[in-house]
């Protein structure tokens, strides 16, 4: 039911986290305000390939 899925940085774009969703219920791509440790500040996190 849940699948992985990675998330990147809006801002940099570097994969920093990995997390689950559940793809029947939500159809919609992931998107969550994160810490970047590289742009060393909160970002928008996007889920990617």
């Amino acid at each position: 039911m849940r699948d992985i899925v990675t998330l990147a940085c809006s801002e940099c774009k570097r994969r920093n986290y990995n997390t689950t969703r559940n793809k029947k219920k939500q159809t919609e791509k992931l998107e969550i305000k994160k810490y970047c440790r590289f742009c060393r500040s909160h970002k928008t996190h996007k889920e990617s390939k």
